[in-house]
């Protein structure tokens, strides 16, 4: 229990001391994440000196060059040592990079990413079957730098390692909000660093259509209100995260979601014009044509264009929440179906997806749709995403397609960490054999864009697609949840060095909402007990669109924040632990942090009087004081080993209660470990 509470209270585990001398850490702290298939540690440390050199074995490859040298920068501003850049070291290098296969350029489903780590006296080898795998270990070796006294050191292991599932992705929604380029590149950077290898761009939806096309260009230019990628930018972007091991898969909505693509190219529709590009989020009729020879001469020029800027074998082609509502009221749609015996128009759309299909294969691409698109005659080759109940993944799977698991991961959700730890592609229960469990590719954390902004989206993301990130790579008995969320706190400020703004862009909100950093600090203890409401509670109460602004407190609090698992760690303590000083040092802290509570109240309410988003938080503000006096009296029974009255614990369980709404779009994340202090004095005799 105590390496958890001192890593969830931001006392110092690792990252402390001067920088020099070389005195080896006490013992060693795991805080790999993922973590390795196979790991084994051995007595003793390598300490990072300026002596390091590197040798790539004679690889010429340029990918594992740039790699190298990332890796090398980053090392030396974790440590502050200098290091060589002199790739061409012999083999008898401190540092030996081994690849088999030099040959590789592009990442690709399928390939070998496994490597294996062995760091000893003097030496540290990293062996892979290409360069995918190197950058995999390079991201290991990074994370095994452990700091004591005045030095930086590497644990003796030896470490083999290779993904569970070969599809591990984000998907990334600027279709209803537009995200700048270095939104996508920063979170590339953080995608490499807990070993994702798949970026799912979701590039075109009613709201938007953001790639150019010189084909046609009225698509971004009448569909995207002037936020698009241009080529230029869709090449860097692919050629960067090529250069990490990931792969770009572009979505383009069809034949639903795709109101964009009728503002330029309205004879695509299934009813006439005019269209515009639409703000509000949800399900709108309009939907392309499947009847006409000129919707599929369209998006044969159209897939054939994209295939120059994404190399990727494969696209999505969306395929979700089109309501048939167009063709049902079109007669020459109606006419055309009953000529080819298509009975509703669930088989309107198979016919779409096959025609579609076709058109990939032509260009040397395989689809992917989200699961929708699942039909009796669906060809195999079709990956189906879900989005819907696992049922669907487990069913694709029977049926001999290709799968892929999102629905536990979505982030708009605010899942925990701990609750999309827990779910899992090919869960124990599902009943398939061997060859069908090997259909289901993986998964993909999904950050869907109506609710987020390049301004916000980092914290709704990170860190806690890197527990999602473990549960696709490492081994399937990885469960430890109390692990995970203390290797989690460490990885989270390893993705603040890479430049993510998840920590920095909420600590910048709060100093923007209230003024100053005096007042950002007074925010920041009731920010600290509060996550957003899920993307329905959200919706149902503002509903959001395009213009709705982002800038409220709710848009700076943390998903799943430190505090919830800090304080459920300090209470399980306080009221559990044999260890007297154990106890004491939970109460101690426990009273501390429910007297910031309660003090919070005067300082926020002088907020409030010059600062609208502060006074709109006016409930939140007022409970807070009142819970932390709860815990402080909570604990002044237990010690006294008193009983309260009940009028007392009747006026606590309705605070909870009403503190356990969904107010000003908010969630408090601290009253199961208070409903905890309760229970225990209830349960005092």
């Amino acid at each position: 229990m105590k390496p958890l509470l001192y890593a969830l209270l931001g006392l110092p585990l690792l990252f402390s001391g001067r920088l020099y001398a070389q005195a080896p850490p006490v013992h060693f702290v795991n805080t790999l994440m993922p973590q390795p298939q196979s790991l084994t540690v051995s007595d003793g440390w390598l300490p990072v000196t300026s002596a390091w050199t590197v040798s790539l074995n004679g690889s010429e490859n340029a990918l594992l060059k740039s790699a190298t040298n990332r890796m090398l920068t980053r090392l030396e501003s974790m440590t502050g040592v200098e290091l060589s850049r002199d790739l061409q070291q012999p083999a008898q290098a401190l540092v030996s990079i081994e690849i088999k296969d030099s040959s590789l350029t592009m990442p690709a489903l399928g390939i070998d990413e496994s490597y294996t780590l062995d760091i000893r006296a003097g030496k540290v080898q990293l062996q892979a079957a290409n360069v995918f795998g190197a950058m995999h270990g390079f991201e290991t070796l990074l994370q095994l730098v452990q700091a004591s006294g005045d030095g930086f050191s590497l644990p003796f292991v030896h470490i083999q390692d290779a993904p569970r599932f070969p599809w591990r992705g984000l998907l990334l929604d600027p279709g209803r909000h537009f995200l700048p380029v270095d939104v996508i590149l920063r979170n590339l950077d953080g995608m490499a660093a807990v070993k994702m290898n798949v970026l799912h761009w979701h590039l075109t939806e009613d709201q938007g259509f953001r790639v150019e096309s010189q084909r046609f260009p009225k698509l971004q230019q009448l569909g995207s209100n002037g936020l698009y990628y241009t080529q230029d930018q869709i090449r860097e972007v692919v050629k960067y995260a090529t250069e990490r091991g990931i792969r770009v898969v572009p979505e383009f909505d069809m034949p639903g979601h795709s109101t964009s693509w009728f503002v330029g190219y309205s004879d695509l529709a299934s009813a006439p014009g005019p269209y515009h590009v639409e703000y509000q989020n949800k399900i709108y009729d309009p939907a392309m044509d499947p009847t006409r020879e000129s919707t599929y001469r369209f998006l044969d020029s159209f897939i054939d264009e994209m295939t120059t800027l994404f190399p990727d074998d494969y696209i999505h082609i969306g395929g979700d929440e089109s309501n048939g509502k167009q063709w049902k009221e079109n007669p020459s749609i109606q006419h055309f179906m009953q000529q080819h015996n298509l009975k509703d128009t669930a088989a309107l759309q198979a016919y779409f997806n096959a025609r579609v299909q076709e058109l990939l294969k032509k260009h040397h691409r395989q689809m992917v749709g989200w699961d929708e698109i699942l039909q009796a005659d669906l060809s195999p080759d079709v990956v189906v995403q879900n989005w819907h109940g696992i049922e669907f993944l487990i069913n694709s799977a029977r049926q001999g397609h290709h799968g892929l698991l999102s629905k536990p991961f979505y982030l708009d959700h605010m899942y925990s960490a701990a609750e999309m730890y827990a779910a899992d592609p090919v869960p124990a229960d599902a009943g398939l054999t061997d060859a069908q469990a090997k259909l289901v590719l993986g998964g993909e954390a999904c950050m869907w864009g109506e609710q987020v902004t390049g301004l916000i989206v980092d914290s709704r993301i990170w860190p806690r697609t890197a527990a999602v990130a473990e549960r696709f790579w490492s081994p399937a008995n990885t469960r430890d949840t109390q692990d995970m969320y203390r290797r989690l706190q460490v990885e989270s400020l390893r993705l603040d060095a890479l430049h993510l703004t998840h920590l920095s862009g909420p600590e910048r909100g709060l100093r923007q909402i209230a003024g100053s950093e005096e007042g950002a600090e007074s925010l920041s203890v009731l920010a600290s007990v509060l996550q957003p409401v899920d993307f329905h509670e959200r919706y149902a109460e503002q509903h959001t669109s395009q213009r709705t602004p982002i800038g409220h407190l709710v848009d700076f609090v943390h998903p799943d924040p430190p505090m919830k698992e800090a304080l459920a760690a300090m209470v399980e303590t306080y009221l559990h632990s044999t260890d007297p000083a154990e106890h004491k040092n939970a109460l101690a802290a426990l009273e501390s942090l429910f007297q910031s509570w309660v003090s919070s109240r005067p300082a926020l309410d002088q907020l409030a009087v010059d600062h609208p988003f502060i006074a709109e938080m006016q409930q939140r503000r007022e409970q807070l004081p009142r819970l932390g006096l709860l815990g402080l009296e909570s604990l002044g029974y237990i010690e006294a080993k008193q009983h309260p009255s009940a009028a007392w614990l009747d006026q606590q369980k309705q605070l909870l209660s009403d503190a356990g709404k969904h107010v000003e779009l908010t969630d408090f994340v601290v009253l199961d470990p208070l409903n905890a202090l309760l229970d225990n004095i209830s349960a005092t005799k």
